[in-house]
């Protein structure tokens, strides 16, 4: 069976321990290959290497720079097929969903941030008589980048890119639950001569790798996507020692129908907001208010194309929700499915686990989910359940909903549906969230900084702002 490596130095290595941890493929339930069991030991190396590379690439022309992360992007293209299948067995999503969106988008993180760093500019300021001041960003040297399972290549590189095109060494963990498409990503890191220990990717655990990582004196500052808890635990980690934290944590996202909204377009945008990667999107509109006077007819509709849509093998073509991630995880979406019922919510749609027949059955799959008559106080809409399941809600006037969509800790994104220009400013002004989306959802452009609010993270990710995380100022005054 295909054992998964670690790239350190430019080459692919196994674990000094060497003991490896299961791949499971979700979609059957069945070890498909074995990833690295790394530990500190691991870790310290690809430091080293890191360390090791820093000066020539940090020195390196930024069109060095731009050529060969231009000509990995260029070699995530040609591979696009085999890592959309790649990443579709890792993670269980519908092998459509990761050619259509996650692997080009890979891709273009690459081709963004590579140009992005061409054009980064300088600020000065010129004291008439006295002087003048510049502002120079020196990169940091080795930083860490820590991503997670739901989207495992685009968010991947969506921190790695910006830290090399800065001119940063990386030493980088992916998820042990998805590695795949990380390991693919090594080998055309050697395919396109990126030079050695620029780009260092461990696998392994959380504990033994990604704190490892986190704690390393020798790391200057720390990228992550993942769960609140995990932020926090950074957090802790880190702090002594005044490292830099871009932290993209959890989301709770209410997604607000005004009755004056395109009825059909807020219902079809809304199901693929909800039960896309099968919910398994930190953006998921996961709590939908809907106001009083179309309530009903929102509630049918949606019901009724929640009802349609079809579990399946995500390998077929024809296939729009696949498997969760992982049978741990399978069972905590169930958990907060009997959760709902306890609490006094009425299942409307789905909210049963599918045995599918042949290749899958023995996978992880769940029907997706629509749930009415909680109270917003309840802690299945309070808490991140990050699965096929959605909660909906009326409400009557704008100041109400306002309170029902900053009601919870996190405050990642918003969706607000409504034909009122005026209505559409004035509410996401007051909407707790660091990105909010007007008649439209997962509409972004890489130039735009992208975050959260409150507990779902601290940071900016995106745009100049990315390229920026990963340098330190340094600021020069010339007396005149």
């Amino acid at each position: 069976m295909e054992r998964i490596e670690n790239y350190i130095d430019g080459k692919l290595t196994e674990p000094l321990s060497g003991k490896y941890l299961d791949n499971i493929d979700p979609a059957t339930g069945e070890v498909y290959n074995h990833i690295p069991d790394s530990g500190p030991q691991d870790v310290e190396r690809a430091v080293h290497s890191a360390e090791r590379a820093c000066a020539d690439w940090a020195s390196a022309s930024v069109d060095v720079r731009f050529a060969i992360l231009t000509r990995i992007a260029d070699l995530i293209d040609r591979d696009l097929d085999s890592l959309a299948k790649a990443e579709s067995i890792d993670n269980g999503k519908p092998v459509r969903l990761a050619r259509l969106v996650d692997i080009p988008r890979a891709s273009a993180n690459f081709r963004f941030y590579a140009a992005a760093s061409i054009n980064l500019s300088s600020k000065a300021h010129v004291s008439k008589d006295k002087g003048i001041n510049y502002t120079l960003h020196e990169p940091l040297g080795v930083v860490g980048c820590i991503s997670p399972w739901n989207l495992p290549l685009y968010l991947f590189t969506w921190k790695i890119a910006p830290a090399l095109a800065s001119g940063n060494c990386v030493v980088a963990k992916p998820s042990e639950i998805t590695p795949m498409t990380a390991y693919l990503l090594s080998c055309l890191c050697i395919e396109a001569g990126l030079p050695p220990g620029v780009l260092n990717i461990v696998h392994g655990t959380g504990p033994r790798v990604g704190e490892s990582i986190v704690v390393h004196p020798r790391v200057r500052a720390i990228s992550f996507t993942g769960g609140t808890k995990t932020g926090t635990r950074i957090t802790e980690l880190a702090a002594p020692a005044f490292k830099k934290l871009s932290l993209e944590l959890g989301g709770k996202n209410p997604n607000i129908i005004f009755d004056d909204c395109d009825l059909e377009e807020a219902v079809k945008v809304s199901i693929r907001s909800s039960f896309s990667n099968q919910g398994e999107i930190c953006l998921c509109g996961s709590r939908i208010y809907v106001q009083q006077g179309v309530y009903d007819n929102f509630l049918e509709a949606f019901v009724t194309q929640t009802k349609a849509m079809t579990v399946g093998d995500p390998l077929e073509e024809s296939t729009r929700t696949g498997a969760i991630v992982s049978y741990d995880h399978m069972q905590k979406i169930l958990g907060y499915l009997d959760l709902a019922k306890e609490e006094g919510g009425t299942v409307v749609a789905g909210g049963e686990q599918v045995i599918l027949n042949g290749r899958c059955k023995g996978g992880y799959f769940i029907q997706p989910t629509v749930i009415t008559g909680l109270s917003a106080e309840c802690r299945t809409n309070q808490e991140e359940i990050f699965g096929p399941v959605v909660t909906i809600q009326p409400f009557t006037t704008e100041e109400e909903v306002i309170a029902l969509a900053n009601g919870t800790n996190y405050g990642l994104s918003a969706t607000i549906w409504t034909e009122n220009l005026k209505r559409a400013h004035r509410v996401a002004a007051k909407i707790e969230s660091g990105i909010i989306w007007v008649n439209c959802w997962l509409v972004r452009d890489l130039r735009t900084p992208f975050g959260g609010m409150k507990q779902s993270g601290m940071g900016r990710e995106g745009g100049e702002e990315a390229l920026l995380f990963f340098t330190e100022p340094k600021n020069i005054c010339i007396n005149l």
